[in-house]
């Protein structure tokens, strides 16, 4: 079960079988490390911090390319491809502690003025409208209700809990840096804290796309929630 090699060493069927399975891998490994680094990065919603739009346990897919291109592992942008924009559904790098990835709505660009007051979203003294849609019936959240809530062009549902204290206050967004909210007003550890306050450009990751599973673990799959669009 060996062979001679040309330089007068023997190898078994064994190794050149593990050689030859091994260049057949390489090129499917690189394949898939280049779609994770440069595409789609699969990501699991950990929380509640984005109900209604997401929800713990659903599995979603990353758009890596939606702002720039990036180094691997260095995360250095080499070609930007669009600017973030207000509504977007972020993946990003938590600041205080950048191992830790965090999702978030887009709420605030460099330069604008927040105010969160009495449950109401200000940007640059202009209030963002939201309407009473329907009482959230998730087993997970009793007593909030869900709200459309309208950026100009764009549309996102969000949730609040009238009986939950308010966090409130008033921001100014500093060049390269972005205000970031969850859809769970009352229920989300965003740029309202010190921790993470205000996230960078650099710590951006990708946009959410789409749900491709759910499952938290503990219930049955949501299977009307696989491949649902994100909003």
């Amino acid at each position: 079960d060996s062979g001679e090699t040309p330089h007068g060493h023997f190898t078994s069927r064994k190794d050149a079988s593990a050689v030859e399975f091994s260049k057949a891998l390489f090129p499917i490994l690189l394949l898939v490390f280049l779609l994770r680094s440069f595409v789609f990065e699969p990501f699991r919603i950990p929380s509640g911090s984005m109900m209604p739009t997401l929800v713990k346990g659903d599995f979603i897919l990353v758009k890596k390319y939606a702002y720039s291109l990036r180094f691997p592992i260095a995360n250095n942008p080499f070609l930007t491809i669009a600017e973030p924009q207000r509504g977007d559904v972020v993946v990003f790098n938590f600041p205080c502690d950048p191992s830790i990835k965090y999702i978030k709505r887009l709420v605030g660009l460099p330069g604008d003025e927040i105010v969160y007051k009495n449950k109401q979203l200000l940007i640059n003294d202009e209030l963002m409208p939201y309407r009473f849609q329907e009482v959230y019936k998730h087993p997970r959240q009793y007593g909030s209700h869900v709200y459309q809530e309208n950026f100009r062009d764009e549309q996102h549902q969000i949730l609040i809990t009238p009986s939950r204290r308010n966090v409130e206050g008033e921001y100014t967004v500093p060049e390269g840096h972005y205000f970031m909210m969850g859809d769970n007003r009352d229920n989300s550890a965003d740029s309202r804290y010190d921790c993470p306050g205000f996230v960078p450009w650099n710590h951006f990751v990708g946009t959410a796309t789409r749900i491709w599973f759910n499952w938290d673990f503990e219930n049955a799959p949501e299977w009307q929630r696989i491949w649902q669009k994100i909003e």
